[in-house]
């Protein structure tokens, strides 16, 4: 699969506003840092496409992750059932493309509670729209996933999330035009 550059280039400003039926969590992204994942994720985000997503991994004291757009069409309870009961293909759809991994040249890139960072599977540069935020900190995944931003508003609202909630929209405060 080729890997995608986003046409989006970050101004380092950017919030993302993710609504969820939980709450609302305010994300500054790393734009400087992690410019082609914060352009990819700007541009999935402004084209609606996390809108109805919902999160299908949830592991305690690690992870929430979501932004397998095979989840869309099901509802959250079907999501779960289905990662409860082990025959789950949600985790495995994206954006139809992949992006360069960028952990290697993130000068910043830490996990810890509330961080932003691209889900891949064992080829690093095979990211593409599966996001997580660390339940906790979570230094071990520092050299191989890219961290794109920081909850600033809403860890309240990130501990409550579990396996079948939904990404209601996701807008991009202090987006270049």
């Amino acid at each position: 699969m080729a890997l995608y550059t986003p046409e989006y280039k970050p101004n380092g400003e950017e919030i993302a506003d993710i609504k969820t039926n939980k709450g609302t969590i305010r994300v500054k992204l790393a734009g400087k840092d992690a410019p082609i994942h914060v352009g990819n994720f700007v541009e999935l985000a402004t084209k609606g496409f996390y809108d109805g997503v919902k999160f299908h991994r949830y592991v305690p004291n690690f992870v929430i992750q979501g932004g397998d757009p095979q989840t869309k069409d099901a509802t959250g309870e079907e999501v779960a059932n289905a990662v409860r009961g082990g025959r789950s293909l949600f985790g495995t759809g994206g954006p139809g493309y992949s992006i360069k991994e960028e952990f290697t040249s993130n000068p910043n890139n830490v996990h810890k509670d509330g961080t932003l960072a691209m889900a891949r599977s064992q080829n690093p540069d095979s990211a593409g729209s599966q996001f997580y935020f660390c339940l906790g900190d979570q230094p071990f995944l520092d050299d191989g996933y890219t961290v794109f931003g920081d909850t600033i508003e809403g860890l309240d609202v990130i501990g409550e999330l579990r396996v079948g909630d939904e990404i209601e929209s996701i807008t991009i405060e202090n987006a270049n035009a």
